[in-house]
């Protein structure tokens, strides 16, 4: 497997170029990937709404509904089917009586790490072929990546 050259002093034009170029091809992977592992067969949007829910526990549907792209409706009928699956629960707001609150279950965390172990494995398999030095340049430019986007996110209301 060959792996691109680094390019000595990219612009942060450049590097924009290739962070576009290359996290849309390694999201459908681990989307297709989850997919094809979950044992429960759901859908890709099923999976990202655990996902999301597993990492903001007590979002309201219409954080939801943002973070799939999609209207209240439709992530409320996605909702629906998680909870008839026993992976996802609502709980009414103590605060605002109008607003439902979601979580996953037990079986929805143990559902969605199961999907996720499954992947981080397949991933690492095909890591295999790079070096120590690569993995680890890989790992830092990640890292690197992360803490710049870490400072967009947007926390669900509460």
């Amino acid at each position: 497997m060959k792996a691109d050259k680094p390019t000595q002093g990219a612009t942060s034009e450049e590097c924009a170029a290739k962070v576009m170029e290359t996290v849309p091809l390694v999201m459908r992977f681990i989307r297709s990937d989850m997919r094809v592992h979950s044992a429960a067969s759901l859908s890709i949007p099923q999976l990202r709404s655990l996902a999301f829910l597993n990492r903001n526990p007590g979002a309201s549907l219409s954080d939801l509904a943002e973070h799939l792209g999609v209207t209240c409706a439709t992530a409320s009928a996605t909702t629906e089917r998680l909870v008839q699956r026993n992976l996802v629960q609502r709980i009414d707001d103590p605060q605002e009586r109008r607003r439902v609150l979601l979580s996953l279950t037990e079986e929805g965390k143990h559902h969605l790490k199961q999907s996720q172990d499954q992947t981080r494995v397949h991933i690492a398999e095909l890591l295999d072929n790079l070096t120590p030095e690569q993995i680890s340049h890989i790992e830092e430019g990640l890292g690197l990546l992360k803490n710049v986007f870490e400072r967009t996110e947007i926390k669900p209301t509460q």
